[in-house]
């Protein structure tokens, strides 16, 4: 298939200006200010008066649901295709959270598949809350040489529900992903849930400190959960590290004001992801503070803090789809995604001037067209 947009105002995330962009099987294969229509092109697309960008990254979603924490009933549903399309969402990577019983590992790989299947690009890690890791091949290492969608693994930290792993454990898994992608071409990274016990990122500093282990394998998550939480978090990134904050449930603030308050206590803008741990159960609340039930995260939170980092925080459309596009990539060392430069996979979402979302590609077909979902290739003409 041979795509040609043209007349789009390109952000990859750096702006570009006005650009054409020629698609050839599912990559990038030009960029350029004109590029002639020619009649081996199977399709154009004219993108004139919209913003182009990378397809979004969601490195936290619990693809096929959470265990809920009010027992069977309140158990999440899987993840809709259509859902993380009319969100931006083209690459996805699935997790488990507190429940690896009911929500198998073997599940969530058949959900990326099928994701795949369908358009998306989605990768998953090995592991879930406890220190007893599932696995699909027995191992960190080998799950991560020998499955090519699983690019590191989870675990909990500071969190009653965590299984309280030793500093050392946390080195075994660390060593283990960093291995296992060593091995496998991959990064390798530990993505590590935080709760809000008063330990907060105190077994990281000293992996990093007492160990002098590399920084770039520890992912924490759940950062701006609490105030004093994200102070850790800042110092985290101070020392080089990468922090994910949570759009879609556990904060302390709007996330796009966390960005805010990270920049003005120094933290480059480099150094900060979104995710929206969409689909996790959050529990819901009456009045008096008691709980009257459970509802999924959002899995769109992640287009609406960006939307709001621009309107509101006065950030650049360039600086706010890092914390969506090339930083969440880099994070998980994908190569070809984040950033539209030739070679990469053609992963778009269009926007009009006032950046509401009107069509999404993912791997050069179309999959959102002007705000409605497109079911049907005889829906694209």
């Amino acid at each position: 298939m041979i795509l040609l947009i043209k007349n789009a105002r390109i952000y990859a995330p750096k702006e570009l200006g006005v650009k054409d962009i020629l698609v050839l099987n599912s990559k990038i294969y030009k960029i350029e200010d004109k590029i002639s229509k020619s009649n081996y092109f199977d399709r154009v697309f004219d993108a004139s008066g919209k913003i182009l960008t990378p397809g979004f990254i969601d490195q936290h979603v619990h693809l096929v649901g959470a265990g809920g924490k009010d027992g069977f009933k309140s158990l999440t549903p899987e993840v809709n295709f259509y859902d993380l399309i009319t969100c931006g969402t083209t690459t996805a990577v699935g997790l488990l959270g507190t429940d690896g019983v009911s929500k198998s590992l073997n599940a969530l790989y058949a959900k990326t598949k099928s994701l795949s299947s369908q358009g998306l690009s989605s990768y998953m890690y090995c592991g879930y809350y406890g220190k007893d890791t599932p696995t699909l091949t027995g191992s960190i290492k080998t799950d991560l040489m020998f499955v090519d969608n699983i690019l590191g693994c989870k675990i909990a930290i500071s969190d009653t529900r965590s299984s309280y792993p030793t500093t050392h454990e946390l080195l075994k898994k660390l060593n283990d992903v960093k291995l296992g992608g060593f091995l496998s071409n991959k990064k390798g990274i530990l993505h590590i849930h935080l709760g809000d016990l008063p330990s907060k990122m105190d077994q990281l500093f000293e992996i990093i400190e007492k160990y002098n282990f590399p920084v770039e394998h520890i992912s924490p998550t759940h950062v701006a959960r609490t105030k004093d939480l994200f102070e850790h978090a800042i110092i985290f990134a101070s020392k080089g590290g990468m922090i994910d904050i949570t759009t879609g449930a556990s904060k302390f603030t709007d996330p796009y004001k966390a960005v805010i308050h990270g920049i003005d206590s120094g933290i480059n803008i480099n150094s900060m992801t979104f995710s929206t741990d969409g689909h996790a159960g959050l529990s819901v609340y009456d009045k008096k503070g008691i709980q009257i039930g459970t509802k999924k995260a959002p899995i769109d939170a992640n287009l609406k803090q960006f939307i709001l980092l621009v309107n509101k925080g006065g950030f650049s459309i360039e600086d706010s789809l890092k914390l969506v596009t090339s930083n969440p990539a880099r994070n998980l060392g994908l190569k070809n995604k984040g950033t539209l430069s030739i070679g990469n996979d053609a992963d778009f979402c269009l926007f009009d001037s006032k950046l509401n979302l009107m069509d999404v590609f993912a791997n050069g077909q179309q999959f959102l067209k002007e705000g409605k979902i497109i079911k049907s290739n005889y829906d694209v003409t």
